[in-house]
Parts: structure tokens; C-alpha cells; sequence
């Protein structure tokens, strides 16, 4: 939205394009990529069915592509050119209760961390300790995620959030209507669904949304092996 808003289309600097669906759309996608993907061109990937991948969200990857992360080359799963796929889910709308439940967000994302921060990490000392988060299962990780999910979503609140990705801004979550009422959007002249209240959703994001970042505040994702075919 803000390099469709501010650019046009991608922000000159980025490398980068994520979509987010609420929970029950995200699902409806992963169940239609079972059926509706042109598997001869494209794959998508969660932790549901790709065995190693630690992230709490999916990837719809680029067949015949490569795009490694750095300190991600040993993930065992194929890594090609990817768009995120973000699931949206409740958070409760007391603020204490929201702070705790980014706590827990947090633990639960670093120990799906830990497989890459005890490589990845600067800090010899956080590296161990990322070492020891690692000897967690994987399966009892997601389990408890999988109810994180459950519970998150009995009650449909007035924010959400993607639980297994920071929220940067001290509300941690996002206002759910900003997600339900759409309209069409240009971005590098093709047209897609973005967000109504554009203004005020980057607003809320980055606050003067309009000024351009400090260069040295444009980061890119520092990639070690990059091919297209």
C-alpha cells in the first residue's frame, strides 16, 4: 500500500511485496492452491505442508527460481522467489490483554527462530541461547500455535494482527475494517484489491507516510544466492 500510495507501485529501494487476508480468507487461498495453482509455474508453502519450514505463515513461491536468504541456506525445503502470505487473527481488544498476548507472540516466534538466530545472531551469547531453543520440538511448537490460532479466533474482535511477525507500533494489531473494506488499487498499472482507508492505515504505520526514509533507514533483505531462469 505505501509503494502503491507514495511510488506507484514498488518502493525503488524495496524488494519486497506482502498480502494479508483474514484468517478465513487465508484459508479459503491455502485450500484453493490445492486445486486452482498453475503447478507448473508456481508452488505454495506452509509449515502444514513442507517439512521444515518454521514460519507461521505461507509463501507462494516461483518455480525454477532461487532466492536464499542469507543464514537460511541449510532450511530444508525449496527457496524460490517468494510473495508472503499473511494470515490476520484476532487480538483481544483490552490493551493489557493485547500487550500480554504480543509477549506470548514473541516466545512463540522465537523458537521458530531459533533453527536460523543460532546461525544468524551477531551476539555469540544469543546464538547459544537460540541453540537451546532449537532442541524444542517443532511439533509441539505448532501445536501450541495451532491453538493460539483456535483461541484467537472464537470471539471476532475489533483488531488482528499476524501473530508469528512483529507489529511495529505500540497498539500491537491493526484495525480489522481496514482489511474488510477494500477497493481497487493501482501498483506498477495493474489493478488489486488494497485498502479503502489508505490514509488512515498508513497513518497509523509509519506516521508521515509521504516523507521519504533516511537511506540508511532503506533496507533491502540481504539475499546470498539469487537466479531466475
Amino acid at each position: 500500500m505505501l509503494g502503491a500510495v507514495r511510488h506507484g507501485g514498488y518502493i525503488p529501494w524495496d524488494d519486497d511485496a506482502d498480502v494479508a487476508l483474514l484468517r478465513e480468507e487465508y484459508e479459503k487461498f491455502r485450500e484453493a492452491c490445492k486445486t486452482e495453482l498453475d503447478t507448473s509455474r508456481f508452488y505454495f508453502q506452509d509449515h502444514r505442508n513442507t517439512k521444515g519450514y518454521r514460519w507461521g505463515y505461507g509463501k507462494l513461491r516461483r518455480k525454477n527460481t532461487l532466492f536464499l536468504r542469507e543464514h537460511q541456506e541449510h532450511m530444508p525445503y525449496k527457496q524460490g522467489i517468494f510473495i508472503d502470505i499473511f494470515p490476520l487473527d484476532s487480538v483481544p481488544d483490552n490493551y493489557i490483554l493485547r500487550s500480554i498476548k504480543n509477549f506470548e507472540c514473541f516466545c512463540v516466534r522465537k523458537l521458530l527462530w531459533s533453527r536460523v538466530g543460532k546461525i544468524a545472531d551477531k551476539k555469540w551469547y544469543l546464538r547459544k541461547w537460540f541453540c537451546l531453543l532449537d532442541k524444542v520440538s517443532e511439533k509441539e511448537i505448532f501445536r501450541y500455535y495451532h491453538n493460539m490460532i483456535h483461541n484467537a479466533n472464537k470471539k471476532k474482535t475489533r483488531m488482528v494482527r499476524i501473530l508469528m511477525f512483529p507489529t511495529p507500533n505500540s497498539e500491537y494489531g491493526y484495525y480489522r475494517n481496514w482489511y474488510e473494506c477494500c477497493q481497487d488499487t493501482v501498483f506498477e498499472g495493474k489493478v488489486f484489491r488494497g485498502i479503502k482507508d489508505y490514509d488512515s492505515y498508513l497513518s497509523f504505520k509509519f506516521g508521515n507516510y509521504m516523507e521519504l526514509p533516511p537511506v540508511e533507514q532503506r533496507k533491502v533483505h540481504p539475499v546470498s544466492k539469487l537466479k531466475v531462469w
